[in-house]
């Protein structure tokens, strides 16, 4: 049988592993927090190589400009 004082330390366990995983479920679950990770590691790609991000650009650019010299020059379906 369990005394009284042992019953407690066992629930003030329980309740610091609850504590401990909802932390961890509410780290794993903040946005703004991983967005701004996210924002840090694409910066520090871009520092050590920006030649990616500038073709990505570019390729961007020429898409769009593409898309809207189609949408002024293209056939009209009418």
């Amino acid at each position: 049988m369990s005394t009284p004082s042992n019953a407690k330390a066992q629930a003030q366990r329980a309740r610091d592993e609850l504590a401990s995983a909802l932390d961890a479920i509410e780290d794993r679950l903040n946005v703004p927090k991983r967005a701004q990770e996210l924002g840090k590691q694409a910066m520090n790609a871009y520092e050590k190589n920006p030649l990616p991000f500038i073709i990505g650009g570019v390729a961007v650019a020429v898409v769009a400009v593409g898309v809207l010299a189609w949408a002024i020059f293209g056939p009209d379906d009418d």
